[in-house]
C-alpha cells in the first residue's frame, strides 16, 4: 500500500490504533498495516495518549482513540465557534466542585443536575462531558481526577464444587437461596475487610454492603481478628435490638478469611441466648466475583483511603464521612437515586 501523500487520519483509522496497541504491535508494524506514514502514526499516538488509573490507583498510559478524535476535531474547528461549555463559567465550577471536593465520577454529576432539576446554560451527554476533560476545556480538572470509567463485561459464573480447605466446616454459599441471587430481597448482606499499609499498624476496616440496595457499613478494627468481627456484629445487634437485626441481616456471605472463620460467633445473638441471630454463607476460594457488591464499593472506598495507607491514621470522624458519602453517592442502577433513599423505600 503507497505511503504517499494521505489526507488526514480517520476515526476508524484511530480505533484500529487502538487495536494495534493494545495488541502490543509497534509504531512501525501499525504504520505499514495502515499504509501510513510512520511520523504520522508516532504523532497521533503521542497527541492521544492519556495518563488513567486502574482499580487499584495505579497510574497508567494508553493510546485512546476517542482522545485522538476530540483533538482533531477541536483543532479543526478552532477557527470555529467556541464550545458552548467555554462561556458556561457556572457549569464549569460546579462539575469542578462535585469532581474535586466530592469525588464524583462525571456520569453522578450528571445524575446530580437531573435528580436536584438544576439549570445552566449548558446541557451535555456524558460522552461530551468526559470528551470535554480530555481536551482539557476544565481549568483543574484532567483524567487523573476521574475514577476509571467501567467498561461492563458479562462474566461466565462457572460452577466450583469446593469449599476452601481451611473452613470445611463453614456453610457454603452454594447452600444459600437461588431468590438472593436475584437481589430482589432487602436483608442480604456481603461483608469483607479492607487493609492498610503492610509492616504498619493492624488497624483495618470491616465493611457491610446489602445486596440490594447497597447500603454500607463501615467500622474501623483494630486487627483481623475473629473476635473483632464478632464484636461489631454484637454491637450492631445491640444498636438494632435482636428482632430488628434478625430481619435486616438475614444473611451475611463473607470470603473464607481467617477472621471470618467463627461461624457460630457470627451467627450466635449476644442478646437472646441459644439463639440465631443470622445465617452466615461462605464464597469459594478466590472467587470475589461472589461478593461482586463488596468488591466494587471497596473500590468506592479506596478513593478516599489509597491502597498502602495506614488506617490507623484516619478517625471514627473520617470513616463516617466515607460512609455518608457512599451511601448519599447518585447511583446509575437506580437512576440516580442513592443508596441511603432506596433503603428508605424498602423501610417505608
Amino acid at each position: 500500500m503507497s505511503m504517499g501523500k494521505r489526507y488526514d487520519l480517520t476515526e476508524r483509522e484511530r480505533y484500529a490504533i487502538e487495536a494495534y496497541r493494545n495488541d502490543k504491535k509497534s509504531i512501525k508494524e501499525i504504520s505499514v498495516l495502515l499504509g501510513r506514514h510512520y511520523q504520522t502514526i508516532y504523532r497521533e499516538i503521542k497527541r492521544g495518549t492519556i495518563e488513567m488509573m486502574d482499580s487499584e490507583l495505579r497510574r497508567y498510559k494508553k493510546y485512546c482513540a476517542d482522545t485522538g478524535q476530540a483533538i482533531a476535531d477541536r483543532n479543526k474547528a478552532e477557527k470555529g465557534r467556541e464550545p458552548k461549555v467555554g462561556n458556561d463559567l457556572e457549569f464549569i465550577r460546579f462539575v469542578e466542585t462535585l469532581i474535586l471536593e466530592r469525588k464524583y465520577s462525571p456520569e453522578a454529576v450528571l445524575l446530580h443536575i437531573k435528580k436536584h432539576g438544576l439549570k445552566f446554560k449548558t446541557e451535555v451527554c456524558l460522552n461530551t462531558l468526559y470528551n470535554y476533560v480530555d481536551k482539557g476545556m476544565f481549568l483543574n480538572i484532567t483524567n487523573k481526577n476521574l475514577p476509571v470509567r467501567s467498561k461492563r463485561k458479562k462474566r461466565n459464573m462457572r460452577k466450583i464444587s469446593k469449599i476452601s480447605l481451611n473452613n470445611v466446616k463453614g456453610r457454603s454459599i452454594e447452600e444459600r437461596a437461588k431468590e438472593i441471587m436475584s437481589r430482589n430481597d432487602y436483608g442480604h448482606w456481603e461483608m469483607d475487610t479492607v487493609v492498610g499499609c503492610q509492616g504498619g499498624n493492624k488497624d483495618c476496616l470491616l465493611v457491610l454492603t446489602e445486596r440490594k440496595t447497597r447500603f454500607e457499613y463501615i467500622f474501623k478494627i483494630p486487627d483481623k481478628s475473629q473476635l473483632s468481627v464478632v464484636r461489631v456484629l454484637d454491637n450492631l445487634e445491640h444498636a438494632y435490638g435482636y428482632e430488628n437485626f434478625r430481619t435486616t441481616f438475614k444473611t451475611i456471605t463473607m470470603d473464607n478469611g481467617t477472621e471470618f472463620l467463627d461461624q457460630i460467633g457470627v451467627e450466635r445473638s449476644s442478646l437472646v441466648p441459644g439463639v440465631q441471630r443470622t445465617v452466615a454463607y461462605y464464597c469459594h476460594p478466590y472467587c470475589s466475583f461472589e461478593r461482586g457488591s463488596n468488591e466494587n464499593l471497596n473500590k468506592m472506598v479506596r478513593r478516599h483511603i489509597p491502597k498502602g495507607a495506614d488506617i490507623a491514621n484516619y478517625s471514627e470522624e473520617d470513616l463516617e464521612y466515607i460512609q455518608d458519602w457512599m451511601n448519599d453517592y447518585p447511583r446509575p442502577m437506580f437512576g440516580g437515586l442513592s443508596s441511603r433513599e432506596m433503603r428508605e423505600q424498602e423501610l417505608a
